[in-house]
């Protein structure tokens, strides 16, 4: 990891610090005007200059990964941020206090230190950890998308785990037998396909159903709160991966998409948040305390969150999304394609916030076959800023893989359709419609989204 580009840092600015470190570091030897300290300095100033080339080439070399340029200065440092958890031990214990708990939750329910939220609940005198509830990818995130996983008993403390995603994906009856409240404490990545909280709305109407209080232990959105981008789901196409009517980056938190879910789209259920302390809608995950831990398995960092509102619509295509790599949804490719030209051609479309550079990579252990083992060609997205568009950016690629793909071109038409939330959009590019054509009434879903949603939020 290159922490200069991590940081975000001019190379510029990194080099003229360095050096101002070292003329501080000399003057704190020695006086100024002393034969001792000219020697010193001379020393020093041969170092620094082999510092800075080698500051100014590191940055180089680091300069194909997240960019985030343009990101606004309130995104540029990180603040002091206290996961649901945590304040629910601290200041809201009473919700939990004497009761038996369910918890639906994976590896990402961790407070600041990494420790599990199934642990601090366990562990703590006052509550009575009755039964775990796994989603998509299992209790430790291990299981590739799609596998279905099994139930079984906790290791550390011996407390069932049922499975959410299988045969059964909504608690059942005998599933909440001898729980007092139920508690959702997972970290979702902002995009309208993502599972975990298709889960949570699930676990909401069966706590409902068995007059169970619900509560949402709140965790960030890592991709920025105030931002909405991308087509809002048609009704129709509501299915696991998209249940609701929200656009791709909905930009909200799993606790203000519960709220929503019971006052705008009918769940009837007793729901309760515990808030996020310190948390502005302004910061991406990178800006909190927090560690990131993988989502899924091809959730590698924020980069990859930020793309994948737009990049996911490739999973229904024959194009790989990187899966297996390093880069997961930010790249994409296949055998076939010229990384060179699609670059070329997608940088032309001039969408704000992103560039486009050609890429080599091969997929390994990629868990949706598609080129398992094969160097393919294609691009990755450098994001510029922190609000750029994924989602028009997937479709300008999709349009562009698709126009030179030609009989190496195929729909998975079900899963395409489910994921883009209307056939519309497949449809379009089928038949060549222009790229602003096909983007050009999701501004009107968004406004009235955002109009929908503000009664919701709460941060």
């Amino acid at each position: 990891m290159c922490p200069i580009a991590y940081a975000r840092v001019d190379a510029a600015e990194c080099v003229a610090e360095a050096c101002c470190m070292l003329r501080t570091i000399d003057w704190r030897i020695a006086p100024h005007n002393s034969p001792s300290a000219q020697s010193i300095w001379n020393a020093i100033s041969r170092q620094s200059q082999i510092l800075c080339l080698l500051l100014v080439f590191s940055s180089a070399a680091c300069g194909g990964g997240q960019d985030f340029s343009k990101t606004d200065e309130a995104n540029s440092t990180k603040r002091l941020v206290r996961p649901g958890v945590e304040v629910l031990i601290s200041d809201s214990l009473h919700l939990v206090s004497g009761k038996r708990v369910g918890l639906v939750t994976n590896h990402t329910g961790i407070d600041r230190s990494g420790r599990s939220d199934i642990d601090i609940l366990a562990d703590h005198p006052e509550i009575t950890l009755a039964a775990l509830y796994a989603p998509e990818h299992g209790i430790r995130g291990e299981e590739r998308a799609g596998a279905a996983i099994e139930g079984g008993v906790d290791e550390r403390t011996g407390v069932v785990i049922h499975s959410l995603y299988g045969d059964t994906r909504k608690p059942t009856s005998d599933m909440l037998k001898g729980v007092d409240v139920l508690v959702f404490d997972m970290q979702d990545v902002g995009a309208r396909y993502y599972t975990y909280v298709s889960t949570m709305a699930l676990a909401m109407e069966a706590a409902g159903e068995h007059n169970i209080p619900f509560l949402v232990l709140d965790r960030p959105n890592p991709i920025r709160g105030d931002v909405v981008q991308g087509n809002t789901l048609n009704p129709s196409y509501k299915t696991f991966v998209g249940m609701y009517e929200v656009p791709m980056r909905h930009g909200m938190t799993p606790g203000e998409l519960a709220r929503m879910y019971v006052g705008d789209f009918g769940i009837s259920v007793d729901l309760t948040v515990v808030p996020i302390e310190g948390w502005t809608r302004d910061m991406t995950f990178d800006n909190t305390n927090l560690p990131w831990v993988a989502p899924s398995p091809n959730m590698p960092d924020v980069a990859s969150a930020l793309a994948y509102p737009g990049t996911c619509l490739f999973e229904g295509t024959p194009i790989s999304v990187g899966r297996g790599t390093e880069k997961a949804f930010q790249w994409i490719g296949a055998p076939w394609l010229d990384g060179q030209e699609l670059a070329e051609a997608l940088n032309e479309y001039e969408i704000d916030g992103v560039r486009f550079e050609p890429v080599t990579f091969t997929p390994r252990n990629a868990g949706d076959r598609k080129f398992e083992g094969v160097s393919v060609e294609g691009v990755q997205l450098i994001a510029l800023s922190t609000d750029y568009d994924a989602s028009r950016a997937g479709v300008a690629m999709l349009i562009e893989t698709y126009r030179v793909s030609q009989e190496n071109w195929s729909w998975y038409e079900a899963h395409f359709d489910r994921l883009a939330g209307t056939d519309g959009l497949r449809l379009g590019i089928a038949a060549n419609v222009a790229y602003e054509e096909l983007v050009s009434g999701w501004d009107i879903g968004i406004r009235e989204f955002e109009s929908r949603r503000a009664p919701y939020l709460l941060y």
